[in-house]
């Protein structure tokens, strides 16, 4: 039976970061009076999530049928640029991500499940074959982080991780990739470095 870190609702849920862009590390982190719990995930699961969240939340206000509990916009209410609690102790990597709409409870669902390493054994025969395909069984995770929030906490939430990525390292104008403050080598100015 794994551990569940569940916060029905939370009474913070918000993405954030530790470290100087370039070398930051990205982590959700809840809050329900005093259960904290973070768990830290990649740049993309964060941007992709912030998303996702939006796109549901818009998906919901086109539905035939009137929601007036999905804002449109993040309510000033709810807007969140705090940083995020200390001590921050991961609980463990995030792995795979799943968001849900209960529509009895009019709630936005995050779950969130550690990474998971499955060891396969490849038979010899099929290992000389070009194709395998092999059932995998994935091990029920230890724990879990779930979220119920109100949609216009997600909505929130979609807005600071949209924020959260934004505030890493510059674009370069040609290639779109981070530059550093030293500047970096762009494979579109045939290798010549360019600076911030």
């Amino acid at each position: 039976m794994p551990v569940v870190h569940s916060f029905d609702p939370p009474d913070r849920f918000v993405p954030g970061t530790v470290g100087e862009p370039g070398s930051r590390t990205f982590f959700l982190q809840a809050r329900s009076g005093a259960q904290l719990t973070s768990v830290s995930l990649e740049k993309q699961q964060v941007q992709i999530l912030g998303e996702r969240i939006a796109e549901l939340l818009d998906e919901l206000i086109a539905t035939a049928e009137p929601r007036d509990t999905v804002p449109a916009v993040t309510p000033v209410s709810m807007i969140d640029n705090d940083p995020l609690e200390q001590p921050i102790e991961e609980e463990f990597r995030a792995g795979t991500i799943t968001l849900s709409w209960d529509a009895d409870d009019e709630r936005v669902v995050v779950e969130v499940f550690p990474v998971a390493e499955v060891e396969i054994e490849v038979p010899v025969e099929a290992a000389e074959q070009e194709l395998i395909d092999l059932p995998i069984e994935e091990p029920e995770p230890d724990e879990l982080l779930l979220v119920r929030m109100t949609a216009a906490m997600a909505r929130a939430f979609a807005a600071r991780a949209e924020s959260v990525v934004a505030a890493g390292r510059a674009p370069c104008p040609l290639c779109g990739g981070p530059l550093d403050p030293e500047g970096h080598l762009c494979p579109r100015a045939n290798g010549y470095r360019r600076s911030a």
